[in-house]
């Protein structure tokens, strides 16, 4: 918007005013008064030019040149990316991609100042306007700005040509258990200012920065700090006013600063005011007070530039013995890691679906979030000051230093441009730089000659950065995340931050579940003058998978939840930790992962569409205190199933999370009774039979009557195989499992391997040498990954004892015993390695069917194989043997479906 200029042509004013001088003044005052709100704004324009681009992956000779014909290249819209890829494949493109556009330029803009923003290009971006080089910007989730007022056309079109390049290995991160994905996957913007703005050229920020530097009750220090820079030859006299609005939309003070701008010069200001019994920001009551920082003309009172900063009064401090206080109160830090992506679309998400994950997790009652591994959209701090979430943000310098000087070099400039474009948010409370830094570096040097050196660079990176973190903010608090190794704390990692975190997952990736109440005491002993919070903990799971008894790294949904129910209550008992993060709030894009889901860590809580799972209701019972939960934890598994001993019910147990002192659960209308809550649980026994069934839970709240109810289809697998129970029954067992699994497709439930038991079924293990493995490895040809991954081994085979009749046998086979290269994240169990080949003979009621059978030679490792086989039973049952032949006879899956 143009401001009107009231005084355009003083000659005409002065003459009529000669004339008829009370009657123009009237006037005066009336246009005056009319035009003062077209005043107050506009002289800064911005605008997104997100629209109408055109992108062409790899690196394309000339793209840059304003003649250059991108007309065959693919029409795109910001956000973008272009690995989409990921989620299919561990080798996904890593290189260059351009994006061009054309774009006109307004005739009013010609006395303006122009500048391009991109608010992130991974991870490292080359632009060009008019076909010259304007400048180049390194890392991937910082923004940048760039002044192109000498590359621009104001009498023809404009071509702007970027260069994205997400493989650059001196640019942090270069290795973390996240997929680096890109492409322009945050806004690009277009901006005009006045000669005389606010510096644009300060690390990606707007200019003006806010301090509180102390806080109670009863008065709040308020400091707005900033630059003015004169882009004009002319000196000019400019005010900076603020004008400072409570919570209430109020004005509390304005302040006004004179500077004497010299023509191409920039000038600093400073502005200082106590504010009386400030209202406090806090989760509970996030009260925002509003800061107008205006840039005017001195001589005509024309505003020059504009901008609105929002700010929170409160305190906090960290104490290792008596944990995180806020506002002088003590305060558990009840938190969520949270990842950018979504599957399909990877990074390139809207602002209304960061606000989205942002009001869930407010919903579930966090009140703190790890943003992590890196600076993340704008809309997400906005949320976090609106809606009251305390945050810790960092850089993503991740497992290991490289012997790079400009790794180190971009790590400061990152950390800089991070602390000043997030300054003015009262929700951080803490500048995060190292994340398991030593992750790697621990398992690359195993020799101390060669690890010292690598020890040494990265204590002195640490400590570099450090000492910018407190440059630029001295008033907040820094932090470093570690993995479970006492190794940061003998290289002296550990003194450097003013808070620890610690990314534990014990009872996960090994260990027990209470080895995690053992480390946080030891380390509280041994460090007592360590603030410490937990920065990660959580377990996977894949919604296919349940387990009656779960075990750790089976992925199922029970044993995440079994997990979850320890490690929460161990860290609210512990006054001495400040808190914890769940790691991670969504099921997000980590393309090297292979597991139950490829390319998948999903340790989330919600799935990567953010529907919830179970659990996530658990952490809601558990963290909210004022809204009441009542939660049925059976939507991860609507369509269950259970081995029925003869017309009995098949008695499961169901559990319902709340926050609530007792639960009464009923079965299609029958009460099972009313039992008491402990750690926000209660669980009961439920019968179920063949068909639908509708689970309703009641409780009771300040008289108030709340309701919970969901629909269970259950499928009933006999225990006795007999003419009526094998009709329209498929029998699938997943071998070497204790999970059932549950096919996505055709909800198809496999069950749990079991030994055979005389009239019924399983498997046949005379000599008791059978053995259960595992991999981690993902199995081709398959969408039931899950199935292939878990085998037995070395058993003599498998029995059902069915009537005489026609059968459909399924044997399913995957060769998992070879080793492979490892992810340092990969941590959990594997099979047992041969890299042996595997041979045996297969019979199917002493008929031999299948002859010196190798799943490798047939097909390779990790290769999924079916086989089909129809049986005519007399009968004597139907009966699988294995004979081996050398290394190792297995089946992965076995089915059986009577045909007559």
């Amino acid at each position: 918007m143009q401001a009107l200029c009231l005084f355009s042509n003083k000659d005409i004013a002065l003459k009529s005013m000669k004339k008829d001088k009370k009657n123009i003044l009237r006037k005066l005052v009336v246009m005056v008064m009319t035009c003062l709100p077209i005043l107050c704004y506009g002289q800064r324009e911005i605008k997104t030019i997100n629209d109408s681009w055109k992108f062409k992956k790899g690196d394309k000779l000339h793209a840059f040149d304003k003649a250059f014909n991108d007309q065959e290249w693919q029409t795109v819209s910001i956000p973008h990316t272009w690995n989409t890829d990921a989620y299919t494949s561990k080798e996904y493109y890593k290189g260059t991609g351009w994006y061009r556009r054309t774009l006109s330029i307004p005739q009013d803009w010609k006395n303006k100042q122009i500048f391009l923003k991109l608010d992130a290009a991974s991870k490292a971006a080359r632009v060009y306007v008019n076909g010259v080089f304007v400048g180049e910007h390194l890392g991937g989730y910082t923004a940048f700005i760039m002044d192109i007022t000498p590359y621009c056309s104001f009498s023809s079109e404009n071509s702007i040509a970027i260069q994205v390049d997400n493989y650059r290995t001196d640019i942090p991160p270069i290795s973390g258990d996240f997929t680096f994905f890109g492409g322009i996957y945050r806004d690009a913007w277009i901006m005009a200012v006045s000669k005389q703005h606010f510096d644009l050229s300060n690390a990606g920020s707007e200019g003006v920065f806010i301090q509180t530097p102390q806080v109670s009750e009863k008065e709040a220090a308020l400091v707005i700090k900033g630059k003015v820079t004169n882009e004009a030859v002319q000196n000019g006299k400019v005010f900076v006013k603020h004008t400072i609005y409570d919570p209430a939309n109020q004005v509390v003070e304005t302040i006004r600063q004179t500077i004497n701008l010299k023509g191409q010069q920039t000038n600093e200001f400073n502005s200082k005011l106590i504010v009386k019994q400030p209202k406090l920001w806090s989760p509970e009551n996030p009260l925002l007070y509003k800061i107008e920082t205006e840039l005017i003309d001195a001589q005509t009172n024309k505003i020059l530039d504009r901008i609105e900063n929002n700010t929170g009064f409160r305190w906090f401090n960290f104490d290792p013995e008596k944990g995180f206080f806020l506002n002088g109160k003590p305060y558990k830090l009840h938190g969520i890691c949270r990842h950018q992506d979504q599957k399909p679309l990877g990074v390139a998400m809207s602002d209304e679906m960061h606000r989205r994950d942002m009001f869930m997790i407010k919903d579930m009652g966090a009140n703190f979030i790890r943003i992590s591994h890196y600076p993340q959209d704008e809309a997400i701090l906005e949320q976090c000051d609106k809606l009251g979430i305390l945050a810790w943000e960092e850089i993503p310098v991740i497992d290991i230093v490289p012997d790079s000087p400009q790794y180190g070099d971009v790590a400061e400039k990152n950390l800089r441009e991070m602390i000043r474009q997030h300054y003015n948010h009262p929700s951080i409370i803490m500048w995060g730089y190292m994340n398991e830094i030593l992750l790697v570096t621990l398992r690359k040097y195993k020799e101390e000659a060669e690890l010292k050196p690598v020890l040494q660079r990265t204590l002195n990176l640490a400590k570099r950065l450090e000492k910018t973190l407190k440059e630029e903010d001295p008033f907040r608090k820094s932090v470093m995340a570690f993995h479970s190794s006492n190794m940061y704390n003998e290289s002296g990692l550990s003194n450097v931050s003013d808070v620890i975190g610690w990314n534990l997952y014990s009872g996960w990736y090994g260990g027990k579940l209470t080895d995690f109440d053992k480390f946080l005491d030891e380390q509280h002993k041994k460090y007592p003058q360590h603030p410490f919070i937990v920065s990660e903990y959580g377990a996977g799971s894949d919604k296919r998978l349940h387990s009656f008894s779960p075990v750790n790294f089976d992925f199922s949904i029970e044993y995440q939840q079994t997990y979850l129910e320890h490690y929460l209550p161990a860290m609210e008992e512990r006054p001495f930790v400040c808190g914890g993060t769940h790691w991670n709030f969504i099921d997000f894009s980590s393309a090297l992962r292979d597991e139950s889901m490829p390319r998948i860590n999903n340790k989330g809580l919600t799935y990567s569409n953010r529907v919830p799972k179970d659990v996530f209701y658990y952490f809601k019972a558990f963290f909210s205190k004022e809204s009441p939960v009542l939660h049925i934890a059976v939507r991860d598994w609507p369509d269950r199933a259970g081995i029925q001993k003869g017309d009995n019910p098949v008695v499961q147990p169901v559990k319902v999370y709340t926050n609530l002192p007792e639960v009464e659960l009923f079965i299609d209308g029958k009460s099972l009774g009313t039992k008491n809550s402990k750690n926000c649980i209660v669980s009961f026994d439920v019968p179920f039979t063949k068909g639908n069934h509708f689970l309703r839970a009641t409780a009771t709240n300040n008289e108030k009557k709340l309701e919970d109810g969901m629909n269970i289809n259950f499928t009933t697998i006999p225990e006795n195989l007999c003419e009526q129970t094998l009709k329209d029954m498929e029998l699938a067992v997943n071998v070497g499992s204790n999970c059932f699994y549950v096919n996505n497709d055709s909800k198809l439930n496999w069950v749990p391997d079991r030994p055979y038991k005389t009239g019924s079924w399983g498997y046949l293990d005379a000599s008791k040498t059978s053995i259960q493995s595992s991999t981690q490895t993902e199995i081709l040809n398959t969408r039931d990954n899950p199935l292939y991954q878990t085998s037995r081994s070395n058993l003599d085979g498998y029995r059902f004892d069915v009537p005489a009749g026609k059968y459909e046998l399924e044997l399913l086979f995957a060769d998992t015993f070879k080793e492979t290269d490892k992810s340092p994240y990969l941590l959990g169990q594997s099979a047992s390695m041969t890299n042996k080949e595997n041979c045996f003979n297969i019979y199917i009621n002493q008929n031999k069917v299948e002859d010196t059978f190798s799943p490798e030679k047939q097909i390779g490792y990790f290769q999924a194989i079916k086989k089909r086989y129809i049986v005519e039973v007399a009968n004597q049952g139907l009966e699988v043997k294995f004979e081996k032949l050398y290394g190792k006879c297995f089946l992965n899956g076995i089915k059986l479906r009577k045909l007559q």
